[in-house]
């Protein structure tokens, strides 16, 4: 809210006008007070209003770097390869090749 001069005159003869010369340190100190008073109460406001919307963002940052370390730690393909490595030792046999898939397979000999 700006005022002009003479706005702010207006409104200083009015003041005096109506409380009289007397009365206008104790209504500027009371004033000032007033603002003072305010002033803490708006901060007060501000600062319980921070701290209520900084710790949801904060935990919500927290559970996101947790949910990032626990993916780090994935991997799927461990357990695949683990599995693949694993099998053919547990039935101690050679793996088979079909004869398909074998290179040096000829075939049956007629004779």
């Amino acid at each position: 809210m700006e005022l002009s001069i003479g706005e702010m005159a207006l409104i200083a003869v009015a003041i005096v006008v109506l409380f009289g010369p007397d009365k206008l340190p104790q209504i500027a100190r009371d004033l000032g007070a007033g603002v003072r008073k305010m002033r803490g109460a708006v901060e007060d406001i501000k600062t319980e209003i921070m701290k209520e919307t900084d710790n949801p963002v904060s935990e919500i940052k927290r559970e996101i770097e947790k949910v990032k370390d626990a993916a780090k730690d994935f991997n799927p393909m461990k357990d695949i390869q683990k599995d693949i490595v694993t099998e053919p030792s547990v039935t101690n046999e050679p793996l088979k090749l079909k004869p398909a898939d074998d290179e040096n397979y000829e075939g049956p000999v007629s004779r």
